[in-house]
């Protein structure tokens, strides 16, 4: 550093601007500018285009500003011209930096705005004096000159090693409700899982080199934020100025953020800007999924109810791709009733991701204290070689265009070049090919008396072992077979193996009760109870030991119907159950009406016990219902012998989950029971 850049005289802090922030707009040399003006003293905001610079500007809360137009007079001319009017409005000032052969047009510079002009070659000496002659300039027009850290709205941190927390300006604590935020490491958490690097290798820039650096991410309900940092070799303080990228969202896009991790439009299009530049083995996918009817909804229940139907949604769509693609996703509302998924994911697994929200968003909704049937349709674009954010969303469009024009198809997904067609769902095809060469396979669930410990019943469950997805259950064979229009005969076969196998137990299998579910399509069908009773007949399992369950989706859809169907079993000796309650959808009247004799508390609900003393009052709720109602209690998903015991004190009977067993085979099966018999 040169003696000037510390001689008190040219230190910022003797006029007014101690650790003041200095906005540098630099086309080729942002970086080496940023560093000169942060060793004079500067908090500096660098950018290296011109987009957005008036709004950046007025978030930086600067009053000097640089454009550095040296070896691009034009663009700095179009710069200059876009800012100086906002920089005079605010009391600033405007230095520009022009080579020695552009020093002719400092006069058009000086009309479009600019205050200071410096031409190279120029010392940094120089260049701090004129900031310092910029910064004087600015105090007398704006007569009381404040720095970035004075402002209330400002938002920015500080991390000096001698003290016990990290510091926040108040701007950005209420932003991130900052209890827990003690170091720059507590901050990084506070980051997506991706964008942590980034940042970490910004802060090691920063104490190897002791230059001026920025990293930039996401930040919800704000946007794109960047962290300007710089640091004292002395003290080893840390100081950052953390600049929007973006003006401050709509409050419903702040609600959006608040009440979810999805991103907004831009923070997906930056996050597959990002993907579609780094090398890497798997394909970035792009998947648009649009609701079906939400229009009519929203205009027949009020904007509210819309607004609750769409979070509902959001969930829905969150949770699948949480679950199936994990960290390598994103999901973003993209404004109306569309939401986009992106990952970074082989294609049979984004299909299966689809497959399983398609399913997930047929189920009813609760809106304006109504049920919704929405449904959905689905684009799947993966990327080619060069293709851009744009290129790809466009793809996935025309995919999701075709969806919807199709009568049948939920799923469409955007042919490759050079392909002939496009393939609407793999998955779908190989479960066509497992149900013919009899590939899929049933396991059995104990179902435990909690009174006694006795395993007393079985919940059957479909598997199938696909080749290269691995194990997968009936919900995701259901969501491959409704695009495949085999729901019918995926159910069929199903129920022709579960009453064949239960027909064959064993001996010491002979008093257990068997539940078999039943799908939507098959209350929907004409005649089911006569179909289903004489194959249950035929396969010598009998009535009085079968259980029927149905989900609340199942009978909501047409409640009429399924009153009608599950009676009629009843009456021939079967038991009827309804399955996974408190999925979003219940009513007490659905309960009154229906012939029912076991309710099953989904297992999201049921582990929720162990939790809060709400969410304990709930389940003692649903469970005190059930009761009154002359309905028996089974627990879904029960795992711990604390869930087990706290369930038992409310009431409950019955539970099945891992803390007995998992899905058995017939013959594991025979091994527990006799094993607990001992």
């Amino acid at each position: 550093m040169s003696d000037a850049a510390r001689d008190p005289d040219v230190d910022p802090a003797r006029h007014g601007c101690a650790a003041a922030a200095l906005f540098i707009l630099s086309f080729r040399q942002r970086d080496e500018l940023a560093a000169l003006a942060s060793r004079g003293g500067w908090q500096v905001i660098a950018a290296r285009r011109a987009d957005g610079a008036e709004q950046r500007f007025l978030a930086s809360g600067a009053q000097v500003a640089v454009v550095d137009a040296r070896g691009a007079l034009g663009d700095g001319l179009a710069a200059v011209a876009a800012l100086g009017d906002t920089i005079a409005a605010n009391g600033g000032a405007l230095l520009v930096l022009v080579s020695r052969g552009d020093v002719g047009e400092v006069g058009t510079l000086h009309d479009a705005g600019a205050t200071h002009f410096l031409s190279s070659p120029h010392s940094e000496d120089e260049f701090i004096q004129t900031l310092r002659f910029a910064a004087r300039h600015a105090e007398r027009m704006a007569g009381d000159w404040k720095s970035v850290r004075g402002q209330v709205d400002a938002l920015g941190w500080r991390y000096d090693p001698k003290s016990p927390a990290l510091q926040l300006t108040a701007g950005l604590a209420d932003i991130l409700a900052a209890g827990d935020i003690t170091s720059p490491r507590t901050l990084l958490h506070r980051l997506a899982h991706d964008e942590r690097p980034i940042a970490l290798r910004a802060l090691r820039r920063l104490m190897a080199s002791g230059a001026a650096t920025a990293f930039a991410h996401d930040l919800p309900g704000v946007g794109r934020v960047v962290h300007h940092l710089t640091v004292d070799r002395d003290t080893g303080a840390i100081d950052a100025v953390v600049e929007r990228l973006a003006g401050i969202p709509e409050p419903a896009a702040v609600l959006r953020e608040a009440l979810s991790s999805v991103r907004d439009a831009a923070g997906a299009r930056l996050w597959l800007d990002r993907r579609l530049e780094m090398p890497g083995d798997k394909p970035v996918q792009a998947m648009l999924v649009a609701l079906n009817r939400f229009d009519i909804v929203n205009s027949a229940y009020g904007r509210p109810a819309g607004d609750v139907l769409l979070r509902t949604a959001q969930k829905r769509v969150e949770d699948i791709t949480g679950e199936l693609l994990g960290r390598g996703a994103i999901v973003a509302r993209l404004g109306g009733s569309e939401f986009l998924v992106a990952a970074v994911d082989n294609p049979a697994r984004v299909e299966l991701a689809a497959g399983r929200i398609a399913e997930a968003l047929t189920r009813p909704f609760v809106a304006g204290g109504a049920v919704a049937v929405l449904g959905c349709r689905i684009g799947i674009a993966p990327a080619e070689a060069g293709d851009t954010t744009a290129m790809l969303l466009r793809r996935a469009s025309e995919a999701l265009a075709e969806a919807k024009a199709s009568d049948s198809l939920t799923i469409h997904i955007a042919r490759r070049d050079g392909e002939e067609g496009a393939p609407i769902d793999t998955l779908a095809v190989d479960l066509r090919r497992a149900i013919e060469q009899g590939e899929i396979d049933i396991l059995f669930q104990p179902q435990v008396a909690i009174a006694t410990g006795q395993i007393t019943g079985v919940e059957a469950l479909a598997r199938w072992d696909h080749p290269t997805m691995g194990p997968l259950g009936a919900e995701t064979l259901f969501a491959a077979a409704d695009r495949a229009d085999l729901v019918i005969g995926l159910s069929d076969h199903i129920q022709r193996i579960v009453l064949d196998r239960a027909a064959r137990w064993p001996v010491s299998l002979a008093k257990l009760r068997l539940a078999l579910n039943l799908t939507a399509a098959d209350i929907a069908r004409p005649g089911f109870a006569d179909i289903f009773l004489d194959r249950v007949d035929s396969s010598g399992f009998p009535r009085a030991r079968l259980t029927v369950e149905i989900t609340e989706s199942g009978l909501i859809e047409d409640l009429s119907i399924a009153a009608t169907l599950l009676a009629a079993l009843r009456s021939a000796g079967c038991r009827v159950a309804i399955d996974d309650f408190g999925t979003g959808y219940s009513s007490l009247a659905y309960l009154k009406a229906l012939p029912l004799d076991y309710l099953k508390i989904d297992k999201k609900l049921a582990q929720d016990i162990a939790g809060s003393t709400r969410d304990r009052i709930v389940v003692r709720g649903v469970i005190d219902m059930a009761r009154s109602l002359g309905l028996s209690v089974i627990a879904e998903g029960v795992e711990t012998e604390q869930q087990l015991d706290l369930l038992a004190k409310e009431g409950c009977q019955y539970y099945q989950g891992f803390l007995c067993a998992e899905p058995l085979d017939t013959d594991s099966l025979a091994a527990l029971i006799t094993e607990k018999r001992k």
